[in-house]
């Protein structure tokens, strides 16, 4: 599928990721996290967890290093819990954003791009890969500053499609939506008081970027602005708003459905 190729490692995380604790760990090999390497206290006490993480991480290639546990107190630091166990987790290697519209284009399909704009949950930001990958997106963008990254919480919820959908980084958000706009996408915000109802879109077989906002305070004025049109969920009158992952799973329900039918 367009979009899925190798990744461009010129937007990078600065720091590698630290996961700790038996549970934690167990459920970061269980859903094939990317990690450099295992690190365990030296003569831990073997329970069923800790033996089924070594089986994952032998089974993967991943380093098994084994430390005195100072060493890994000292690495989990202050405030981590580690139960003799860590799971070294490597910076994540940000896809380009026109560079993955650019692949969606040569491959003949049209784009599909759910944008970030303020995003701070990365449970929100795995869900949204998650239904992004269900409903024929091509990738997911997310800005450089005030907004989630890719952590393994991230990958965690989107329970594997972080392996299979790209995730770009933009430096400016609203100078990347310009840049879509310009190259033929349709730029589609997401708000409860946007002037389209959602079934009344007549939009969804075009090139479409769906921008979703922040948890809290929704698009920002810049954004909002470069938008070519606001959105809205027609949602009971009992329930105030729908967060971030469910607002952009049922976008991309609604556009995939209406592409299926028209066999786009």
């Amino acid at each position: 599928t367009a979009g899925r190729g190798p990744r461009t490692p010129r937007a990078k995380a600065t720091d590698v990721e630290l996961i700790t604790g038996r549970n934690s760990v167990l459920e970061a090999l269980r859903a094939k996290i990317p990690a450099t390497s295992l690190t365990l206290a030296s003569r831990v006490e073997f329970d069923d967890r800790v033996r089924e993480i070594i089986h994952l991480a032998n089974g993967r290639g991943i380093p098994i290093v084994e430390v005195m546990r100072p060493e890994l107190d000292r690495l989990a630091g202050p405030d981590g819990v580690h139960q003799g166990v860590a799971l070294t987790v490597p910076p994540y290697e940000y896809a380009q954003p026109l560079d993955l519209l650019d692949q969606v284009i040569a491959s003949g399909q049209t784009p599909l791009l759910v944008v970030l704009d303020g995003v701070t949950d990365p449970r929100n930001l795995g869900a949204i890969i998650r239904s992004t990958a269900a409903f024929g997106g091509h990738g997911v963008i997310v800005p450089q500053r005030r907004s989630v990254g890719m952590t393994a919480s991230a990958w965690k919820t989107s329970a594997g499609a972080a392996a299979r959908t790209p995730v770009a980084m933009a430096g400016n958000l609203t100078n990347l939506l310009k840049d879509l706009k310009a190259r033929g996408v349709f730029v589609l915000g997401l708000d409860g008081g946007g002037s389209v109802s959602l079934p009344e879109l007549q939009l969804s077989n075009e090139p479409l970027a769906i921008v979703v906002g922040s948890e809290g305070k929704g698009l920002s004025r810049l954004v909002t602005e470069t938008c070519g049109a606001i959105v809205s969920i027609p949602i009971s009158a009992a329930t105030e708003s729908l967060n971030a992952g469910i607002a952009a799973s049922v976008v991309l329900y609604q556009v995939s459905t209406t592409r299926a039918a028209a066999g786009a």
